[in-house]
C-alpha cells in the first residue's frame, strides 16, 4: 500500500524535474529513510504528542541540501497528510525509478564459497548484455550451499543449489541403470 502511494508523489516529482535533479533529491530522501532506521527518530516523527509543526521542522531540517522549494512543500505535504512514516518508501521506489530510467541496476550475488572479483565482474557484463542495462554485483557471503544471484530492479533470481545438483545427478544416474 504504501508503495502505490509513494509512486503518486515519484511521479509528481519527476513531472517537474530533469534526471539529475532526481537523482540528488533520491539522495537526499536515502539520507532521511536512514534515519528512520534510528528508534529515537521513529520514535519523535510518529509521536502523536509532537505537534505537526515540529516534526516539519526537523524534516526540512533534513532535507536542506536539495535546497529545492518543491521538496520542501513534499515534505509540509507529508507532514500534514500524516504520511511522514512512508519516506522510506518514498526513497525505495525513487531509487526503483531512476534504476529503471537510466537502466542501471544493482544485483547481489550470495554463496557460501569466496568468488573471485573477476567471475563477478564477468556475471555483470553477460547478464548486462542480456537484459540490455548495467548491472553491477556486490558479493554476500553466507551459508547458501550454492551460489544465488539476485537483481531485484529486474525481478532476477538465479539460484544454483549443490545439494539439487547433486540430488538430480544421482536421479538421473539411477534412470540411466
Amino acid at each position: 500500500m504504501e508503495e502505490l502511494i509513494a509512486k503518486r508523489y515519484i511521479k509528481a516529482l519527476k513531472s517537474d524535474f530533469d534526471l539529475e535533479t532526481v537523482q540528488n533529491i533520491s539522495s537526499v530522501f536515502d539520507a532521511l529513510a536512514d534515519s528512520f532506521k534510528d528508534d529515537k527518530f521513529v520514535s519523535i516523527i510518529v509521536n502523536p504528542e509532537v505537534s505537526a509543526e515540529n516534526k516539519s521542522e526537523i524534516l526540512l531540517e533534513a532535507v536542506k541540501p536539495a535546497n529545492s522549494e518543491k521538496v520542501n512543500n513534499l515534505i509540509k505535504l507529508l507532514v500534514e497528510n500524516k504520511r511522514v512514516s512512508i519516506i522510506p518508501a518514498i526513497a525505495k521506489e525513487l531509487k526503483k525509478d531512476i534504476a529503471n530510467t537510466t537502466k542501471t541496476y544493482e544485483g547481489v550475488i550470495y554463496s557460501d564459497s569466496d568468488i573471485d572479483a573477476k567471475v563477478i565482474d564477468e556475471l555483470g557484463q553477460g547478464l548486462s548484455k542480456k537484459f540490455n542495462s548495467t548491472i553491477t554485483f556486490t558479493f554476500v557471503k553466507n551459508d547458501f550451499n550454492g551460489i544465488k544471484v539476485e537483481v531485484e530492479g529486474l525481478g532476477i533470481e538465479i539460484n544454483f543449489s549443490k545439494d539439487r545438483i547433486d540430488s538430480q545427478i544421482i536421479d538421473h544416474i539411477i534412470k540411466a541403470i
